[in-house]
């Protein structure tokens, strides 16, 4: 009989395929220093240590005592794990010697993250003369990361340095099985990898990169868009900050993604750059909208043509309302008119070759559609319009 512990995602013991811990009957505090043993396996712990991290909150008047007490309930809570009359030594057996706690761990018994880095070793060995042999090898260590270290136990801050060290050489390891992957051109494989390893690390952005330049090599450009926006919004929801620019990019990416593989015709040229919705004025990112402005103003020295750039301001800056307000903004514009967010509460906008009272049209229909969704209150959005090519005026000194 051996013994195999998990730590990768939920802390379990099995034997034979079947969990013995989840049968047991265990305190909180007895989990944690179960824990907490297999965490420091195989090193000397002063009690006063152990008391830091796992009893400081105690209200004990003996917490040494209090300690033994646990130890030796620990101790008979491993017993019962293990076959009658078995050496324990050869499974898992914590020992008192010289004022220090050891938890000894025998060769019967397996953990996870020992095997985990034992595989990704063994995979960096290989990598130089033999990568397929090192991908299978890193394939074995990532299918064993089920999850943050002792993921059950998520407050203790004893835990953060080892929890945050296999993360990282999980997270490292899945970028090396990537590439090379990437090198075979098995972009299917990397969607795959890449939507499981979301499934244990859903706000890592490397992830979320790798999975939609995946899907752009297999001419998925639709699911790609698709994911780009489901994770934009899950990252800035769950995590409150903007994404970083390599992500921002992928949608510069996806945009502009044209397969060359077959030669050019119209037909294909229509189908890969043509927008399905030409309904209403266009919406676009920063940049697109910086190009588009440049590309209008060069259009205008040649073109006797009134176009307009004109800044929204939106005191109430609620951004799950952007969605809404930009269909508002699509069917208030004309189909040549652009606009872009510049922030959550400024919007810029391309108004094409406006005649005379055109400004006032534009804002007036803008107010209307406003006053009609109840959406935000009209007195909570102004408009500043400039003439294209007006020259700014000269800063007076």
């Amino acid at each position: 009989m051996k013994l195999s512990i998990s730590t990768l995602g939920e802390f379990d013991i099995k034997s034979d395929g079947q969990s013995i811990l989840k049968q047991s009957s265990r305190t909180y505090r007895l989990n944690k220093l179960f824990e907490y043993f297999i965490t420091f396996r195989n090193k000397k712990l002063l009690p006063e240590m152990i008391i830091d991290n796992l009893l400081s909150e105690s209200e004990s008047d003996d917490p040494k005592n209090m300690l033994r007490t646990q130890i030796f309930r620990l101790r008979k809570i491993i017993k019962a794990f293990l076959p009658e009359g078995a050496d324990e030594s050869e499974y898992l057996m914590i020992n008192f010697v010289n004022g220090y706690y050891c938890l000894e761990i025998g060769e019967k018994t397996e953990i996870d993250v020992d095997e985990f880095e034992a595989l990704i070793h063994r995979g960096d060995m290989d990598m130089e003369h033999d990568p397929e042999s090192a991908a299978r090898l890193y394939q074995g260590a990532i299918k064993l990361y089920k999850g943050l270290y002792l993921s059950d136990n998520a407050y203790e801050v004893w835990l953060v340095p080892t929890r945050n060290y296999y993360q990282r050489l999980y997270l490292k390891t899945l970028r090396k099985l990537i590439e090379l992957l990437k090198e075979k051109n098995e972009n299917e494989t990397v969607v795959a990898l890449c939507e499981e390893a979301l499934l244990v690390d859903p706000y890592e952005e490397s992830i979320h990169i790798n999975l939609m330049e995946a899907m752009l090599h297999q001419g998925q450009q639709k699911n790609a868009l698709n994911h780009y926006e489901y994770s934009m919004k899950l990252l800035m929801r769950e995590l409150d900050i903007k994404p970083s620019a390599m992500f921002t990019e992928m949608l510069n990416k996806i945009q502009n993604h044209v397969s060359k593989d077959n030669p050019a015709d119209f037909n294909s040229i229509n189908s890969e750059l043509e927008d399905e919705n030409l309904l209403g004025a266009m919406q676009c990112n920063i940049d697109s909208f910086k190009f588009l402005l440049n590309l209008q103003k060069r259009k205008s020295f040649r073109n006797d043509e009134n176009d307009y750039l004109c800044i929204m301001n939106i005191n109430d800056s609620n951004s799950r309302k952007s969605k809404e307000l930009s269909e508002i903004l699509r069917y208030s514009l004309r189909k040549g008119d652009v606009f872009t967010y510049w922030n959550q509460s400024q919007i810029l906008m391309i108004l094409h070759d406006v005649k005379d009272g055109g400004i006032d049209v534009v804002r007036d229909r803008i107010y209307s559609k406003i006053r009609n969704s109840s959406l935000i209150k009209e007195r909570d959005v102004s408009f500043s319009f400039k003439p294209l090519m007006q020259e700014e005026p000269a800063v007076q000194h």
